[in-house]
């Protein structure tokens, strides 16, 4: 199936993410339907046009209509969602996610999916700190990171397919990474600065902050309002990879404290100026 205009498309799981794909696809004129257990999520995606359908329970005559089904559901969800509906998809469709974590869940996926229909996963890297389909946005997208996640079961066609998802919702860089190496990334760069989000905000009990704090304190904590549920999940499906990274932030940080007791005034100065060059670097 390619990305043409009379493709049919099924959303599973009307949250930020899941809405803001709606929005996107729906403004290039796709048509969308969708699925999610809460009547509320579907009732304001039909008012404010983000789809075209919805269910609050898997319609066969949907599911078995749908080109693309496109998974926004939390992981354990996720994959008993497949177990359970897989027989109804049409065949040759093609399936992918939005899934934070993925070595503990594609290959699970793709060895109990039926051989006529493929799945490659998928991870948006985009988000806000605000959940629920009534604050879904598509310019979330712009500037933002795609990444497409394949194995050696996927087929060039739907590699080159997933990629294509990634263009027409506006993502600016669209990266390929296996499994694995997809894991030890997102570790690093979204798993554990949550982590250090969560400590920042829990090892004070200070309730006047706010009065003194400038904006530091504000952009290092903007993500501490965290949902406990998908990132208590996320953060343990993807322990091994977080537990490095977490031993590597420690191990820095101590490091850093060491010059701090030491009055190491050229190393701490040369710790800034390596962290100001790999930021510029970043910049670019």
């Amino acid at each position: 199936m390619e990305w043409i205009s009379n493709s049919q498309i099924m959303i599973v799981g009307l949250g930020l993410m899941g809405g803001s794909y709606a929005r996107a696809l729906k403004r290039l004129g796709y048509s969308i339907s969708a699925i999610d257990c809460n009547e509320q999520s579907i009732r304001y995606a039909l008012e404010n046009g983000l789809i075209d359908r919805g269910y609050t329970q898997p319609d066969a005559a949907a599911l078995s209509a749908a080109d693309a089904v496109i998974f926004a559901l939390y992981p354990g969800v996720f994959r008993n969602w497949i177990e359970t509906y897989q027989h109804l998809f049409k065949s040759g469709a093609l399936l992918t996610d939005v899934t934070g974590v993925k070595s503990c869940l594609v290959y699970d996926i793709q060895s109990i999916l039926r051989c006529d229909v493929e799945f490659i996963a998928a991870h948006p890297m985009a988000g806000r700190e605000v959940y629920g389909v009534e604050n879904s946005d598509d310019r979330i997208f712009r500037d933002a990171n795609y990444i497409v996640v394949p194995t050696e079961r996927n087929t060039p066609h739907a590699i080159d397919w997933c990629k294509s998802l990634g263009r027409i919702l506006g993502f600016a860089r669209i990266a390929v990474l296996s499994p694995e190496e997809h894991d030890k990334m997102i570790g690093f760069l979204s798993q554990l600065t949550h982590c250090i989000a969560v400590s920042l905000m829990t090892c004070s009990d200070n309730r006047h902050l706010a009065d003194y704090t400038g904006n530091s304190f504000r952009d290092l904590t903007r993500i501490a309002r965290i949902n406990d549920e998908m990132w208590s999940e996320l953060f343990l499906m993807n322990k091994e990879p977080l537990l490095q990274q977490m031993r590597l932030f420690s191990e820095e940080f101590d490091e850093l404290r060491r010059l701090l007791e030491n009055e190491d005034v050229e190393g701490l100065r040369a710790k800034m100026r390596l962290s100001s060059r790999r930021r510029a670097e970043f910049d670019q």
